[in-house]
């Protein structure tokens, strides 16, 4: 078998299998949270009989590992359940959510990849002079600073101040798209400077350690500009690791906007989870938690395969 189709194949597998335990781990915790679901929903004032009830509708009177198994099942053939707060399919409910929280995280990546690529390689090319200190110094404060923060900043300036753009992002099906990318404007500007930051800083890093190499010096020597070095010879060598920090945050991008759409009001994913948390919604709960960790073990599983790709050694085994 060729080393890469191996590799690729033991990547895959090992990704079900954390997918798996994620899942298990997700149940997990949710058994484990303190105090009585179907009392949370019902109240204090609750009979025992309604409770009884409850609980056997909910599946609480059975044994958690017959439960997840069931659930787990369910999963597998794409049946989440119903919520138990408005008894509405979970899965059609996350279908929209997901295609908001996607559409978020589309127009920021669009936006973010390239400009801390291009970033990156600028601050290579100028290497300790002062469009690296710049753009080093703004990246090292976005990142420094929380989320939630950077959101309220936004918000106060172009939003209370400006009014250039709305405070809550709220979008529907009948808006055009360009009602669209103005309701998110904010939102995307948030998530751009989370993660502008950590891959530009990873590119750069990346880059300058490839730049150590002899055959950098020999590209140098052959009387290339600056620029060409790093973009002919440097960058393309530099891809594993750019590709793995980029995956990370596409993947940050879809699992940690939880606090983003809080904050604007968006209706997404991490929105919709928040609200099941506070309903005490065990259904809503279980499926959002494994399509978070779906979306973050499939973008890095890809990265690993990328990687896998790139290295010259496998592809042109001995």
């Amino acid at each position: 078998m060729h080393p890469i189709v191996k590799l690729v194949a033991q990547r895959l597998a090992l990704g079900l299998l954390l997918l798996i335990a994620a899942s298990a781990l997700i149940f997990g915790l949710t058994e484990a949270l303190p105090g009585d679901a179907a009392q949370a929903i019902l109240g204090q004032a609750a009979t025992p009989e309604s409770l009884a009830n409850l609980r056997a509708e909910m599946g609480l009177d059975r044994p958690p590992l017959t439960r997840y198994f069931e659930w787990l099942g369910g999963i597998l053939t794409g049946d989440m359940g119903v919520a138990l707060t408005n008894k509405l399919d979970i899965a059609t409910s996350i279908q929209g959510r997901m295609a908001n929280t996607l559409f978020l995280a589309f127009w920021a990546a669009l936006i973010s990849v390239p400009l801390a690529i291009i970033l990156g390689l600028i601050a290579v090319r100028y290497q300790n002079r002062w469009p690296d200190k710049m753009i080093s110094g703004i990246t090292l404060a976005s990142i420094s600073l929380p989320e939630f923060m950077i959101a309220y900043i936004l918000i106060f300036f172009f939003a209370v101040k400006l009014f250039w753009a709305p405070s809550f992002a709220n979008i529907s099906s009948s808006m055009s798209l360009l009602e669209q990318l103005h309701a998110i404007a904010l939102p995307v500007a948030v998530l751009i400077l989370v993660v502008l930051a950590h891959m530009m800083r990873m590119t750069r890093a990346a880059i300058l350690n490839v730049m150590q190499s002899a055959y950098i010096e020999t590209a140098e020597l052959k009387g290339l500009s600056g620029f060409q070095v790093i973009a002919r010879h440097a960058f393309p060598n530099a891809i594993a690791p750019i590709v793995n920090v980029v995956m990370i945050n596409m993947a940050y991008l879809v699992v940690g906007v939880v606090v983003v759409e809080v904050v604007f009001a968006y209706p997404g994913m991490g929105q919709y989870l928040v609200d099941a948390v506070v309903k005490r919604d065990v259904p809503v709960v279980l499926a959002c938690g494994v399509i978070f960790a779906a979306v973050y073990i499939i973008l890095n599983i890809i990265a690993d395969v990328v990687s896998i790709f790139t290295n010259p050694r496998l592809r042109h085994p001995k």
